[in-house]
């Protein structure tokens, strides 16, 4: 059983995930990152040079190879969930944990991520704001159908987080807490 994490960009996915994956003892997974190292170039580069179809396509490559994984800690690139196909693998294979925050929260974190802007391509337009208020509109309502668990990431830090996450997780029965880190129960 994988943990997933859903939301749009600026959300605190991978950093989470990162953290979350150590406190579980889980192996980490970032889709984007997997494609970038896939295909050697970023996705900024692969989308200008090949549209977004194709990265897309990558992205669900990627879905299907980590379902056949045992188990671990997964943040998904904010579109995944656009993809039914996608997202029926996805529920079928863990739980869904969507990381959310408002628009000026999202902009801000993503304005401060350096690597943010060099690796990442506008979605709909060069206003960052207006652009993820445009987005969000289609993909709120997957984000709120597909989770089993949703967490306001605004003015939490990544520990604070991660515990939350964890008291759901230990509230499944799959997870139990062992000494302030939860663990899964084989």
């Amino acid at each position: 059983m994988h943990v997933i994490l859903i939301g749009y960009r600026g959300t605190g996915k991978s950093a989470v995930g990162k953290r979350l994956a150590e406190k579980l003892k889980m192996p980490f997974y970032d889709t984007d990152e997997l494609i970038e190292q896939g295909v050697g170039r970023s996705i900024r580069d692969m989308v200008a040079e090949k549209g977004w179809a194709y990265f897309r396509k990558r992205e669900s490559e990627i879905v299907r190879k980590l379902a056949l994984l045992q188990r671990g800690v997964v943040a998904t690139g904010g579109g995944a969930v656009m993809d039914e196909g996608n997202c029926d693998i996805l529920k079928k294979h863990g739980l869904l944990i969507w990381l959310r925050a408002d628009v000026m929260t999202m902009v801000e974190r993503m304005r401060d991520d350096a690597t943010s802007k060099e690796r990442r391509p506008s979605l709909l337009h060069d206003d960052t704001f207006r652009e993820t208020e445009d987005v969000l509109k289609q993909r709120l309502p997957v984000y709120r159908g597909l989770a089993d668990f949703s967490l306001d990431t605004k003015d939490k830090n990544i520990d604070e987080i991660v515990n939350a996450v964890c008291e759901f997780l230990n509230g499944t029965g799959r997870f139990v807490r062992k000494e302030s880190t939860c663990q899964e129960i084989p």
